[in-house]
């Protein structure tokens, strides 16, 4: 701590203001996100991510949002927030399949006290980890103490 020393410059992720505005300007067909296209799969993903974006962008009192991988980028864990003293990393899912191999290794690496993964899936607190439904991240996160 705190993460803000380890940031690296020179790499980085881009994400819009709205979750919205991604999908107009990406020409994302309404149809598309109702529907059950095996094609729209891979931007469910980065959706969901601009989405938990924007949820910890609200919240006021979070001191820094950035996102982990390995020393070798073989690992990435998506979001690592520092929030009152804490660091709390945080997986992105769109679907239904929560398991991650980088998630579970920066878990082992750091043994973080709250690590969450954030799915369509309802609230489910397991031993280390918690899953939190994507409407409810950013009040989860607030309450983090």
């Amino acid at each position: 701590m705190p993460l803000i020393a380890y940031q690296e410059l020179s790499v980085f992720k881009l994400f819009m203001v709205d979750v919205g505005l991604l999908g107009a300007m990406a020409g994302l067909n309404a149809q598309t996100l109702i529907g059950t296209n095996d094609i729209f799969t891979e931007f469910k993903g980065a959706l969901t991510e601009q989405f938990v974006m924007q949820e910890l962008t609200a919240l006021s009192n979070t001191d820094y949002i950035g996102y982990w991988t390995n020393a070798r980028s073989t690992a990435e864990v998506d979001f690592i927030v520092q929030r009152n003293g804490m660091i709390i990393p945080i997986e992105a899912k769109s679907g239904e399949n929560l398991r991650s191999r980088s998630f579970t290794l920066f878990c082992q690496n750091y043994n973080p006290h709250i690590a969450v993964k954030t799915s369509p899936l309802p609230y489910h607190s397991g031993k280390t980890v918690q899953n939190i439904p994507l409407y409810g991240l950013a009040s989860f996160v607030a309450g983090c103490e």
